[in-house]
């Protein structure tokens, strides 16, 4: 798919909270709401945006606003359906974001029509087991929340479309302030877990990836026993982010969610879509001056060399790749010419060491490969001893300073 570059994201404060959110498709449809995970923006699913707005689907991508609470969170996003007049929604959240739907599915049931849910989990005890030191997340200087959150990503050589999927949502994380980072890992560790629905199972789809993933399997295991009547979509790989590195696969299962619980697309209102645009090939010409059937196959073969036999003149030329580079990598060139973020995988990374960069050691990550298709983070554990004395030390200037 080429990049197309979405409208600017849409900002507004409700009260206390401040909104950001892209809206694309015809608004008659009923809308499907992304919900990212912890280091993920609204930005994130701009290939589900680009692909099934085309389609006549309205998708909505939302950042989590800055919550500290389930409560606080199920309160903020109703007054946020009800400011942009939607009363019935159908979510699709990945990781924390899937978590945060089915909770919203819980406490306000008649607004959910429908669920999809990507390695997503029921409860948070074992992060919070994880994270002793949750209590003092907010004090936690920003570098350190980052180098924290890409603890989760799996490190070494990836897939080319994976390593470019890890190396998107690092940009993204980037863009977080200290605060959005903070509430985001309370909400991630805090106490809660999801009560029964009365949403029907045969309205939600669970989509998973069979690689790897920083959710761990115990708790992805939980969210199909919980919904058995659900429809699974299994995918083979993808990673921790597979609506960026499969998203023809994520936009399919989508599609058929969307189809299956009710909602139809409406191509035909999109605007500036003519009708020869559907996306298929356009039909090939006959060749009448070809009697033979291997000098046909030789003309529209464009494998065929020089010397396969004569083409017509009228015969269209194959179309050409770049020259310096082979199709995949001019791929993962592409998917980095988002809005809001680097234009490849060499211009995003220093920017991360430019940011983060005052304890080199702390987060390093190489391109490795001739053709730079392979991203490994490598990421070196901080004592959480030392952290503590650090912050007991800035805590002790701090006050003396003021008794002064």
């Amino acid at each position: 798919m080429d990049m197309v570059y979405l409208a600017q994201a849409i900002e507004f404060r409700i009260g206390s909270k401040q909104w950001r959110y892209y809206d694309h498709g015809p608004k008659v449809v009923p809308p499907l709401i992304c919900l990212p995970g912890t280091a993920g923006t609204a930005d994130v699913y701009y290939k589900q945006i680009m692909s099934l707005s085309i389609k006549g689907y309205r998708v909505i991508s939302v950042d989590i606003p800055r919550v500290w609470n389930y409560q606080e969170w199920v309160h903020s996003f109703e007054k946020f359906l009800d400011a942009i007049d939607i009363h019935h929604v159908h979510l699709y959240g990945t990781s924390l974001g899937g978590f945060l739907a089915q909770l919203f599915a819980q406490h306000r049931p008649r607004r959910v029509r429908s669920l999809v849910l990507s390695n997503s989990f029921l409860e948070t005890h074992r992060f919070a087991a994880a994270m002793p030191w949750s209590s003092i997340v907010s004090w936690t200087p920003s570098f350190l929340l980052k180098r924290y959150i890409l603890t989760g990503i799996r490190d070494g050589p990836h897939e080319p479309f994976i390593a470019d999927s890890v190396d998107f949502v690092v940009c993204q994380l980037e863009t977080l302030s200290r605060e959005d980072l903070a509430s985001r890992l309370t909400l991630n560790s805090g106490a809660a877990s999801v009560g029964r629905l009365t949403l029907s199972d045969s309205f939600i789809t669970i989509m998973d990836t069979n690689d790897y993933c920083a959710i761990p399997q115990e708790l992805k295991d939980q969210v199909g026993e919980r919904y058995p009547g659900a429809r699974r979509a299994i995918l083979k790989t993808g990673g921790d982010f597979p609506f960026l590195s499969r998203p023809d696969e994520v936009n399919l299962h989508l599609q058929l969610h969307m189809r299956r619980v009710g909602v139809e697309g409406q191509p035909d209102l999109v605007k500036g879509m003519s009708s020869g645009s559907s996306g298929s090939a356009p039909p090939k010409e006959d060749d009448n001056n070809m009697g033979d059937k291997k000098k046909d196959d030789d003309v529209n073969d464009p494998s065929a060399g020089s010397g396969g036999g004569s083409q017509s003149s009228d015969a269209p030329n194959p179309p050409l790749s770049p020259p310096d580079s082979d199709p995949e990598t001019h791929d993962l060139d592409v998917q980095h010419a988002s809005p809001g973020t680097c234009s490849s995988t060499t211009a995003c990374t220093p920017s991360i060491m430019a940011q983060v960069a005052v304890p080199a050691w702390l987060l390093q990550v190489h391109v490795v490969g001739e053709e730079k298709q392979f991203i490994m983070v490598h990421i070196a554990a901080v004592p959480l001893v030392s952290f503590i004395i650090n912050l007991y030390v800035r805590l002790q200037l701090y006050f003396t300073l003021s008794l002064c």
